[in-house]
């Protein structure tokens, strides 16, 4: 069962508002006047009066300005790693109502080379990271590991590097998308999707850096505009699960 956490903090904030509102209005006063300015409160009075302030402010920051994830599988090795936690922009696309998550006020769109989280189109409970490779009415296509968008390879091929990692060969390459310079990798025993397809409007085509590892647009489509979260930025803390200790290395790094 997945727990909607901004619904439950939702939920939280408007009960513990509520119990700071009828304390404000009518219990402190009735609390003074049976027994004093000394007169102790209710536990449930109290906690709900401390909690309120500390909800909202998390509530407000994590709907609006900026929210934090971690990364469940390896499907943007080598940008993003297993138990690297991550700080996503919610207002770059847009300033968003929380909960029902429905724009309200437009800021901006994705650029090719973002890394966006988003509710995963045949499953919106869940969230998904990848890379934006495709904006509304590019052609995109990829062939033999080359990505093209609009004809053009982005995919320098001639550059790849030969890796071993976790008893396989595996290949990394550059690609720049606009001002988005990173590394791809896949597995040349591997099979992998090709084709070529036209980005629809109001949508999106996103694609896995670990290419051969990455169930992406290839196999499920477009993200629409309205399933956005915000856009991937900053690694504020990295957890190896293998050393069973922090990765310092990868900590502060921006996303590229």
């Amino acid at each position: 069962m997945t727990v909607d956490f901004a619904l439950l903090l939702f939920v939280l904030l408007v009960v513990s508002g509520l119990i700071w509102l009828v304390d404000e209005i009518w219990l402190a006063r009735h609390r003074t006047a049976s027994g004093g300015v000394d007169a102790p409160m209710p536990w449930w009075v109290e906690y709900g009066r401390s909690f309120f302030p500390v909800i909202l402010a998390v509530f407000l920051l994590r709907s609006f300005l900026v929210e934090p994830f971690r990364i469940p599988s390896g499907s943007m090795i080598p940008t993003l790693h297993v138990g690297d936690f991550i700080l996503v922009n919610k207002f770059t696309y847009g300033i968003r109502l929380p909960v029902i998550d429905k724009k309200v006020i437009d800021i901006g769109v994705p650029q090719r080379g973002d890394v966006v989280v988003f509710r995963y189109p045949p499953e919106p409970s869940t969230d998904y990271i990848k890379r934006v490779v495709g904006v509304p009415g590019d052609r995109i296509g990829y062939y033999d590991r080359v990505l093209y968008v609009n004809g053009e390879p982005v995919t320098e091929r001639v550059k790849a590097q030969a890796l071993r990692e976790d008893g396989q060969e595996v290949l990394r390459v550059p690609e720049q998308l606009g001002e988005h310079r990173y590394q791809v990798q896949w597995v040349p025993q591997r099979s992998s999707r090709q084709g070529e397809v036209v980005v629809p409007p109001g949508t999106y085509f996103v694609l896995g850096d670990n290419r051969d590892n990455s169930k992406d647009s290839r196999y499920w489509g477009f993200v629409p505009d309205e399933n956005l979260v915000g856009k991937a930025f900053f690694i504020w803390m990295s957890w190896d699960s293998q050393r069973f200790a922090v990765d310092w290395r990868r900590i502060g790094s921006a996303i590229p």
